[in-house]
């Protein structure tokens, strides 16, 4: 039977609970075998754009980050993961580094492509799903903000040479959503002129709908950074993007209320769980939070509908839960809304 898009639609927003038994055997039969699990479980469940889970990039060496760092700038040239005790002082000394111990690389020379393959990871995951895919890489801000720079004049260089290399992996990307994700960002707004200049270059690219996400991080439950959506308006109106993708579930009124003054052609993801509670929210409480966003930002804004974050932290049946929530409480809601 052909799946009907319905007016709001359901997805996730990239990472999911990496299986225990890919962890024990990761062999790339094995990552084939948990990607379709992790594909199936959310078509099953009603997702209307499903993600691959992002389990190819997982690093037990660096959870905090999931992999969202070292799998994009190690395989790149002109940069060096051996890391001495002199580059370690230097990386310590930056605030916005504190998230984490030790950086994922030094730029010594000219950043390139390397053996950075992009396509290889999206094709596998195409390959699987058979409702529509989004694939999701990190934007050049974060990954410019980890690393030591010693080759470009500042971090804006640095993020603008990263932006070139993944709009060129990203113009081979099939997915029918390539997402860019940027969770520094937030808590540092006013590096939000550089950091749009950025990632716009790789928006361009996109052969397909380019998204953009943004939070506040999370790790073991707990906010990265702090700060509020109304800071960022000029770089949320400034991207050129077809939807941006939001998390509002574990974030205050004020910050769906300031969603409003995003330029009406960029489309509207809202979180609705929160991702950083284990409790399971009930599809009526779901369909409360989507009534509750429309009320403020109207029906008509409001594309998709989604948790606030990746489901990476979160054990598999909790995760598996919220999905099931998320589509039950959307149907909810729109059957509620028709009848009226």
């Amino acid at each position: 039977m052909r799946h009907q898009t319905p007016s709001i639609q359901t997805t996730v927003v990239g990472s999911y609970p990496v299986p225990h038994w890919l962890q024990q055997n990761p062999s790339n039969q094995a990552l084939t075998d948990a990607t379709r699990v992790v594909i199936n479980t959310q078509e099953q469940a009603g997702i209307d754009v499903v993600c691959d889970g992002e389990l190819y990039r997982f690093d037990p060496n660096h959870p905090q980050t999931n992999g969202m760092i070292e799998y994009f700038v190690r395989p790149l040239t002109g940069i060096r993961t051996d890391i001495n005790f002199v580059d370690l002082m230097e990386y310590r000394q930056y605030a916005d580094t504190r998230f984490r111990n030790t950086p994922p690389g030094l730029i010594y020379d000219d950043i390139d492509h390397g053996t950075l393959d992009l396509p290889n990871a999206c094709n596998r995951a195409k390959q699987l799903a058979t409702r529509p895919l989004k694939f999701t890489l990190t934007g050049p801000h974060m990954l410019a903000k980890t690393l030591i720079n010693q080759r470009y004049g500042d971090t804006s260089e640095v993020a603008m040479a990263l932006a070139r290399v993944l709009a060129k992996q990203v113009e081979s990307l099939t997915a029918d959503i390539i997402q860019i994700d940027e969770a520094n960002l937030p808590g540092s707004p006013q590096e939000a002129t550089w950091a749009a200049a950025a990632i716009n270059v790789v928006l361009d690219a996109v052969p397909t709908l380019a998204a953009v996400h943004l939070c506040f991080g999370n790790y073991g439950g707990q906010s990265i950074q702090k700060g509020e959506w109304s800071s960022l308006l000029d770089y949320l109106n400034a991207l050129h993007v077809d939807h941006i993708v939001m998390e509002c579930a574990h974030r205050p009124i004020a910050d769906l209320k300031a969603l409003r003054d995003v330029r009406d052609d960029i489309g509207l993801g809202i979180g609705v769980i929160d991702i950083k509670r284990n409790e399971v929210e009930t599809p009526d409480a779901i369909a409360k939070s989507i009534d509750d966003a429309a009320h403020i930002l109207g029906q008509d804004r409001i594309r998709y509908v989604h948790p606030d974050c990746g489901f990476w932290m979160l054990d598999r049946s909790i995760a598996d839960a919220k999905i099931r929530s998320l589509v039950t409480g959307r149907d909810t809601y729109l059957g509620l809304t028709s009848s009226i």
